[in-house]
């Protein structure tokens, strides 16, 4: 266990200094931008409690032999239906297929959780709804949302919105893979390891999702600018 609480604790750090920058990016980003820029800060914000409350000991149950941390889904349940709104938001998705979007993830974390903490084989049935429910999730943000996006956004835009998807969507197919090889599943991995590997990827997905809108955002922000005083210039 104190191992794990050496993860947590590294994950809370990693989370603190990433809401850090992501608080000072707000200073950065087009003063259009900025409400929505703060879903960005919100979703690593959410993990510092989360990881807080771990290190400390709190948020775990013992079911089918082995500890489920109902903190870590917790944050997942309020985080990645952010990360997911983000995008829609971005690509200018129309509402139904914004709160599909949302609500698909949001099941996938509650189906997942469900399978964490039920015996096999009805676990695995449990899990298999969580992954359906996120193939949802995937069919629309590349067909839906990026129709969407490719109408309203222009060519960098564009560039951001399949960045930021492709971001999520490839490193969330790892947390599947660590749930069925690690104590929920398979059990072909400790505890221990997958609170390792779960706790990289939080820091990875959350901060780094948040870094790549700041950037963007802040060129263009950058791009903008440019464009008005040139339009000045001619104008005078």
């Amino acid at each position: 266990m104190a191992t794990i609480t050496t993860w947590f604790t590294l994950g809370l750090l990693g989370e603190l200094l990433g809401t850090a920058v992501l608080a000072y990016g707000y200073t950065l980003v087009p003063e259009e931008t900025r409400k929505r820029y703060l879903l960005l800060v919100a979703i690593p914000g959410i993990a510092i409690v989360a990881y807080a409350l771990m290190a400390m000991g709190f948020g775990s149950i013992q079911t089918e032999g082995h500890a489920v941390y109902v903190i870590r889904y917790v944050d997942w349940l309020l985080t990645t239906p952010i990360n997911v709104l983000f995008l829609a938001l971005l690509a200018g998705a129309s509402r139904q297929d914004t709160v599909k979007l949302v609500v698909l993830q949001a099941l996938t974390i509650v189906f997942g959780f469900a399978g964490a903490v039920t015996p096999s084989p009805v676990s695995y049935g449990l899990f298999a709804v969580g992954a359906a429910l996120f193939g949802g999730v995937i069919y629309l943000l590349y067909r839906n949302v990026a129709a969407a996006a490719e109408s309203t956004l222009s060519d960098v835009e564009m560039s951001l919105y399949r960045t930021l998807r492709n971001f999520v969507v490839v490193l969330w197919l790892v947390y599947p893979v660590v749930w069925l090889v690690g104590a929920p599943g398979l059990g072909l991995m400790d505890v221990e390891t997958a609170s390792l590997v779960i706790v990289y990827l939080d820091v990875v997905t959350k901060v780094g999702f948040g870094l790549i809108a700041l950037l963007a955002m802040m060129n263009l922000g950058s791009v903008s600018e440019t464009g008005e005083e040139t339009m000045a210039v001619a104008d005078d």
